[in-house]
């Protein structure tokens, strides 16, 4: 082996030289991987380098192994696959090529690795850290490094991160790329649905994933699949006659098409391999079906990842450099994973190990350990899918006495996922022997169209009404944003008349008020002393007692589509800025995430509010980055702005202030995407957790069956809504989260989980700390006038509050349905700590 280079560069005390590098199959995600760990190196002070073409540019080294500045990784979040390459690299899993490639780190001297790549990168990593000792002595040896040369590089710091879209590693519920990756496998099949309908076809999908089933459960969730052949779960040995079964009972009910979903490494419980031309060949000759097989291929891993997978490899990429800091010699390798909406570290090799014994389960054929190897979330979809799909199974039944006629409703404004939750709810229903019963139009459809001749608003939904409900956008059964309190009388009475044993809400802020009221009202009518539920679906994702709401994905997806536009037409005109409008009502979740998501310069959201210090700060800071542009591409850029962010400075006066005060050195524009952000087709995280949430709430609901009106009334979780809270899914008694944790002013929690990602979003937009510190008597960033201090006259405070002595007039969202509703404390300055979020 050739010497090279006896010399490494010195490190400065303290700064860490962190190298990331992208392995294995490519995803959607791995380049915002790769900027949020470039920048949040850089951001803590450290040196940031990328090795390009994965462990081969390792071990090849040279201009391989790059330096990588603030600015080489922009606008690389919107980017698919990886841009700084990935290769097998066979050299590397002999000893010589990890010799090389340790030479070539000590060159750069680089200290700690972040791996983004699947399993065997992940164990090749793991195995290089703990050879790295004996590699430093055998350079000594070999005279390619002196000792001084490795004495400050004695131990290697190796955090993984992973990118599949198999999401085949177990310890996480998400890989980097696997939402990207079934958002394709979606998008497809609804657009085989519709050939499929016209012409009552069966059509055969085969999907990725050899050893993982997840993309296939998952699809078959979302598009309501009829049967789904995954490796850790096999059908029954009869599993030829079990499919023909549900498809010629769905068929005979009314359906009109017919989907198969195959993973490619289904198999029977014999482990013998099940191809998708077995499948069709099957549902041609046995049923005589016109059946199509459509294989998807690479397809599956293309394209601009989906904001899930933004958010995740961006958190992901700011957890692993922190990991990289505070690590410790003895401190085991890490993997950044995601369980519910929380980040943790975990193991490394124990979450290899155990992924690994989940292969070997399935090739010992016991599938019952294989399905508990992955996360619960897997099994529990797997339930959901099995409950939701049949539904005559004559042995789940509930005996008459138990059996429930179950009120279906949405309240509030329209949220992708409704539907899917609506449809999940129905068919469980129909498979235990409850009756669904779908009340039209919110509360103000129940009050004036109950009996409505020859069709009113209160009708019992049959199956096939809902089976196409899984990808549709919107509400079938329509929402409004009426509240009971409109009427208590006439909707205790359609309770009564129509039987209704249970309730079930789908909604925002309106449907959690809606069940408070019906609690509280209890006290005045027998009919509410029911089970009562609560599913959050808003795009807003205000709702208190969750930190995720169905429908808030697909507004994501959706704002970033848009935003993605935006900058590709602010980049072509080379120096201007978008100011971007997003909604979300009184909370900036959604502008937060997006801003996240994109790479945003700055966002603004009403729990901080808009001063003028932040605006001169950000336009001083605006006019530093478009001096350093010069020559760069991708030079656009885009603040985005919740709706309610200032009642003073609007959306239009902020682009026009930035325009009057650039001096013609750059331009500004706004956009406002208004109700687009409510999206059209459901995004595949709204479906398939519309549908566990649904299938919940149906349980929980059930459990109250045969119990007396007293004894549901005295339950405080009769009246619950159901939330991923940190890391777990739970439900929640409506009384204590409406009296501890709902500012009921604002319309949002009182706590808000997502605050300290607004520092993520400065940290890696670069933007200054002074842009968010208001000017000496300025109000506070929260909205809250110092008691010492009264606005000048006329100016509002910092949210839009006044003070004491400029009473103001209730606004609508003060006042819902003539309830006045509570003054709740502001919101707190602190969030709990972990890294918690939406997904």
């Amino acid at each position: 082996m050739a010497q090279i280079n006896l010399s490494p560069p010195s490190m400065p005390d303290g700064k860490k030289k962190i190298a990331v590098m992208t392995s294995g199959g490519d995803s959607p995600g791995m380049n915002g991987t790769v900027r949020a760990v470039v920048r949040q190196t850089i951001a803590s002070g450290c040196v940031a380098f990328a090795v390009y073409e994965g462990y081969q540019g390792l071990v090849d080294g040279g201009d391989m192994i790059k330096h990588m500045s603030w600015e080489d990784v922009r606008g690389w979040l919107s980017e698919g696959g990886t841009l700084i390459g990935t290769a097998r690299c066979a050299a590397f899993r002999e000893r010589p090529g990890r010799l090389q490639a340790a030479n070539n780190m000590i060159e750069k001297g680089i200290d700690a690795l972040v791996i983004c790549g699947g399993d065997g990168s992940l164990t090749g990593a793991d195995k290089f850290r703990d050879e790295w000792p004996g590699l430093m002595d055998e350079l000594v040896a070999k005279g390619l490094r002196s000792k001084e040369d490795v004495a400050p590089h004695q131990h290697l710091n190796i955090v993984g991160l992973v990118g599949s879209i198999d999401n085949d590693l177990s310890s996480t519920d998400a890989t980097i790329g696997c939402y990207s990756s079934l958002g394709r496998i979606c998008q497809m099949v609804d657009y085989i649905d519709a050939t499929a309908l016209s012409h009552q076809r069966a059509f055969v999908i085969e999907v990725m994933g050899r050893h993982c089933g997840w993309l296939a459960l998952m699809a078959g969730v979302s598009c309501g699949a009829d049967f789904v052949f995954i490796p850790e779960n096999p059908p029954s040995e009869n599993w030829e006659e079990e499919m023909c079964s549900i498809v010629k009972r769905h068929r005979a009910m009314g359906k009109r098409k017919t989907i198969v979903i195959v993973c490619e490494g289904a198999q029977d419980r014999k482990l013998n391999h099940i191809t998708g031309k077995m499948v069709n060949d099957l549902l041609a000759t046995r049923i005589g079906l016109d059946t199509r097989i459509t294989t998807l291929g690479h397809v599956q891993r293309g394209g601009p990842p989906c904001a899930y997978d933004r958010m995740l490899s961006t958190l992901q990429g700011v957890e692993a450099v922190k990991a990289v800091l505070e690590a410790t010699p003895e401190t085991p390798s890490p993997v950044i994973c995601i369980v519910e909406n929380k980040i943790v570290r975990k193991d490394l090799m124990q979450a290899i190990q155990l992924t690994q014994q989940v292969a070997k389960d399935i090739a010992a054929r016991d599938f019952e350990a294989a399905m508990k190897g992955r996360d619960a979330e897997f099994e529990e979809y797997w339930k959901a899918f099995n409950i939701t799909t049949a539904t005559d199974k004559s042995d789940m039944l509930l005996p008459p006495e138990k059996r429930m006629r179950v009120g279906i409703i949405h309240v509030g404004a329209p949220a992708g996922g409704m539907n899917a939750a609506t449809r999940a709810a129905v068919a469980y229903c129909l498979t235990k022997g409850h009756s669904p019963i779908a009340l039209h139009n919110g509360f103000p459809g129940l009050c004036r169209h109950h009996d409505d001749k020859p069709l009113g608003s209160v009708r019992e939904i049959k199956w096939i009404d809902a089976e196409q409900w899984a990808s549709r956008g919107g509400s079938e059964i329509g929402t409004n944003r009426g509240l009971p309190s409109g009427d208590l009388k006439t909707t205790a009475f359609c309770f009564g008349k129509y039987q209704i044993d249970a309730l079930f809400m789908v909604g925002g802020f309106e449907a959690f008020t809606a069940v408070s009221e019906l609690r509280k009202a209890r006290e005045q009518y027998d009919a509410f002393k029911i089970p009562m539920v609560v599913l959050p679906a808003t795009v807003s994702n205000n709702v208190p007692g969750t930190e995720y709401s169905v429908g808030s994905d697909t507004c994501l997806n959706a704002l970033i589509e848009y935003c993605d536009a935006i900058r590709q037409s602010a980049s072509a005109s080379r120096r201007r800025v978008f100011v971007v409008e997003t909604q979300g009502g009184a909370s900036g979740y959604i502008a937060t995430i997006a801003g996240l998501s994109i790479g945003a310069l700055a966002v603004y959201t009403p729990e901080e509010g808009i001063h003028l210090n932040m605006l001169v700060e950000d336009i001083k800071f605006l006019k530093e980055q478009f001096a350093k542009d010069v020559g760069h591409a991708r030079s656009g850029k885009i603040i985005l702005r919740n709706e309610k962010a200032s009642k003073t400075y609007t959306t239009e006066i902020i682009a026009n202030i930035i325009l009057e005060e650039s001096g013609g050195r750059f331009d500004a524009r706004y956009a406002v995407p208004g109700h687009v952000q409510q999206g059209g087709t459901p995004s595949p995280m709204d479906r398939v957790r519309a549908v566990r949430f649904g299938v919940k709430s149906l349980q929980h609901i059930e459990a109250y069956a045969g119990k007396t009106r007293k004894e549901i009334a005295d339950d405080p979780l009769s009246a619950a809504i159901i939330g991923v809270r940190g890391s777990k899914v739970k439900f929640s008694p409506m009384e204590r989260i409406e009296r501890e944790e709902t500012d009921w002013k604002d319309r949002r929690p009182k706590n808000e989980f997502w605050m300290n990602l607004i520092d993520i979003v400065d940290t890696l937009s670069g933007r200054p700390k002074a842009c968010r510190t208001p000017m000496p008597g300025s109000p506070s960033m929260h909205g809250n006038v110092p008691q010492d201090r009264t606005p000048m006259p006329g100016s509002p405070a910092m949210d839009g509050h006044r003070t004491p002595a400029e009473p103001m007039e209730p606004s609508p969202h003060d006042v819902l349905g003539g309830l006045r509703l509570p003054p709740t404390s502001a919101p707190p300055t602190s969030v709990p700590n972990g890294v918690r979020w939406q997904g």
